[in-house]
């Protein structure tokens, strides 16, 4: 399981180590250098100190022992003679070169400066792993206090980031202690910056639930009640059928039954087709949907009722393309021919209309028929809503499907209502390529 906490101690452990380790290399590279600087200063001092002629030839009981580490002094004269050594142990080589050099002697390196004084050649050496001892003594003393401070600083992490997630803990004990039907904000007002739009998000998600769960208990609510009038209706229709006391009466309880299962039928498939378009029901696969063949398609399924009704059921479509959804854009088309055929009385006309915009395509229905009550208007889109004195026997979804289904595809519903009949459709927007496919 990922810790932040863990993972900042981790990585801001290994940032500042790695910081303090290329520290530290500076550090020793520039302390190298300074003590190359000094002692080849202090050499070249030595050298000049020495007189040059107070040396004269020695012999080996002369020399002098000591610590191979010390800096080591030879003398030669001008013949190669060499009449003083201060490192009875200590042999370099005898050298001719002026000024400084490094030279591999004894199994180690060595930095050597030579200077002529006189009649004589001085050669001073010092062991180089000396100047990188200091070097490193001293670059230890500059990094080693950063290196105390490494536990401190990951004490002093591991306490702010505990106290910056603090809140939220108390934000997942909140959501812990919530039911499924608490669904109200979380609080973000305590939250670190970098959290906070998650919650933000998480919040959005809570407020489209609640949306999602209330609308769906609306809908079986006022299913409910929708179902309940049809069904004592069919019951109260099969009790006079049974009663019947002669074959006409029962050929007409039996034809009043037989609406009534109609209208339960009806009613039923308006359900489930709003059921679908709810929020969240199903995933809803865009594609490209020719409105034209779609329209055809849907006058061809409603010719005979049209023709069943004495209704003159037209196409007027031009070609257009939108991207949605074809099932849903189809169940919206025959909800509004479906109403529009219902509502009209024998002898209207009945227009299926695709219309191409520049930035947008109209889809509608138009009827001759008597229209809507302007005070009715606002709510022909509200479910089981049907305008008081309405010759169909709808179930008053239709239009609450219409509505549903446009709001799909971010399209705008159109009334057109008027003397000369009513009109209901969308308006959909299109793509600047889809715009280029159907001009003409």
């Amino acid at each position: 399981m990922n810790s932040i906490r863990r993972t900042l101690l981790l990585w801001l452990s290994i940032g500042i180590g790695g910081g303090i380790a290329i520290a530290a290399l500076l550090i020793y590279s520039q302390a190298r250098e300074q003590a190359n600087q000094l002692f080849d200063y202090q050499m070249q001092q030595l050298v000049a100190s020495l007189p040059d002629r107070a040396f004269s030839p020695i012999g080996p009981g002369h020399e002098e022992g000591g610590d191979e580490r010390d800096i080591v002094i030879q003398i030669w004269d001008n013949n190669g003679l060499r009449i003083y050594r201060s490192h009875e142990n200590t042999m370099l080589p005898q050298r001719a070169e002026l000024g400084f050099s490094d030279v591999a002697a004894n199994g180690a390196m060595w930095r050597v400066y030579s200077a002529q004084l006189g009649g004589t050649i001085i050669q001073v050496a010092q062991p180089m792993r000396d100047r990188l001892q200091l070097a490193a003594r001293m670059a230890l003393k500059t990094v080693a206090p950063l290196l105390l401070l490494l536990p401190l600083l990951a004490i002093l992490i591991w306490i702010t980031v505990g106290r910056s997630l603090a809140s939220v803990g108390r934000a997942v004990d909140d959501v812990r202690a919530r039911d499924a039907a608490l669904l109200t904000p979380i609080s973000d007002a305590t939250l670190p910056q970098e959290i906070r739009p998650l919650v933000v998000a998480l919040n959005d998600l809570l407020a489209r639930l609640a949306q999602s769960i209330a609308a769906q208990r609306s809908f079986v609510a006022d299913a409910a009640h929708e179902l309940k009038t049809p069904l004592t209706a069919l019951n109260l229709q099969l009790q006079l059928a049974e009663r019947a006391q002669n074959e006409a009466d029962r050929q007409a309880a039996f034809a009043d039954l037989k609406q009534g299962i109609e209208r339960m039928r009806h009613l039923v498939h308006q359900l489930l087709s709003m059921a679908r378009q709810e929020p969240g029901a199903s995933d809803q696969d865009k594609k490209t949907v020719d409105l034209a063949a779609l329209a055809s398609q849907v006058v061809s399924h409603f010719a005979a009722m049209a023709e069943s009704r004495s209704i003159d059921l037209g196409l007027h479509a031009a070609p257009a393309s939108v991207t949605g959804n074809g099932d849903a854009l189809r169940t919206l088309l025959e909800n509004l021919v479906d109403n529009a055929l219902r509502y009209c009385p024998a002898g209207a006309i009945v227009d299926v209309c695709v219309e191409a915009e520049a930035d947008a395509v109209k889809l509608m229905v138009r009827d001759n028929g008597p229209g809507i009550p302007p005070e009715a208007l606002p709510r022909i889109f509200d479910r089981f809503y049907r305008v008081d004195g309405s010759a169909g026997n709808g179930s008053g979804l239709g239009l609450a499907i219409v509505k549903r289904i446009a709001a799909m595809h971010s399209a705008e519903t159109i009334v057109e209502n008027g003397a000369s009949g009513l009109g209901i459709g969308i308006k959909i927007p299109v793509a600047p390529h889809a715009q280029h496919m159907q001009a003409p």
